[in-house]
């Protein structure tokens, strides 16, 4: 029998940097009961985005980081958008440039997760925020 659960979960990060939810996507997953099916992740904010990164070596995420700051440098002159700080736009811009939404395939009540992946929110401002994640479990 088919069936669907839907759950927001809340946290709040530190700044910039990447913040694994592995363990709550799991844990929402096992009170699911569902066992065979898809697993959607949204992110509900336009300057922070979600991830599947390596989690055994932290030299992956110091990397990507160093890499987004040349690729996106924060307080370019050409951004009109700066409202919020010298990291308002870069933070959209990364944001647009990754991904906030992601879908992982359940099977035998497992997310389908390489053995060095993990999922991540990658925080894009430099101060802390609220943030929150839509997770959305359909199968049986």
């Amino acid at each position: 029998m088919v069936g669907q659960k839907i759950t927001e979960i809340q946290f709040e990060t530190s700044g910039r940097g990447f913040f694994e939810i592995t363990h709550l996507v799991r844990r929402f997953l096992e009170a699911s009961g569902i066992t065979q099916g898809l697993m959607t992740l949204h992110i509900q904010h336009t300057s922070a985005s979600l991830l599947i990164q390596e989690n055994a070596d932290p030299d992956v995420r110091r990397d990507l980081e160093k890499y987004f700051q040349t690729l996106v440098r924060d307080g370019d002159p050409m951004f009109l958008h700066t409202s919020e700080g010298c990291d308002d736009m870069s933070a959209h811009i990364r944001s647009a440039l990754t991904s906030v939404n992601l879908s992982i395939p359940v099977n035998d009540g497992r997310l389908c997760l390489g053995t060095w992946q993990g999922i991540y929110v990658w925080e894009h401002r430099y101060r802390n925020h609220q943030r929150a994640v839509t997770l959305h479990i359909i199968g049986e």
